[in-house]
């Protein structure tokens, strides 16, 4: 096997740069932080939105935002509709 090639099942790190996407105050903060944040910790998002979130779906952190069976349906019927030829 090639010094390059990475093995089926290894850990590979992975990097990115999210400070674009967060408000200044989460900057900083790992991932495992990053997904107990409020879903207002996103750039963009300002806490009355993230009010109706919490209101009309119960999702108050990014990871349950992320996780979240409404956004990941939308997120696949918009793919799959980009993707239609």
């Amino acid at each position: 096997m090639p010094d390059n090639d990475i093995p089926v099942g290894a850990h590979v790190p992975v990097t990115a740069n999210l400070n674009k996407y967060l408000d200044k105050e989460y900057q900083d903060r790992s991932l495992a932080e990053l997904v107990d944040a409020p879903v207002a910790a996103l750039a963009g998002v300002s806490e009355r939105a993230a009010q109706h979130l919490k209101e009309a779906l119960g999702i108050t952190t990014i990871g349950e935002l992320g996780r979240s069976q409404y956004f990941r349906t939308a997120r696949a019927i918009a793919d799959l509709a980009d993707n239609a030829g």
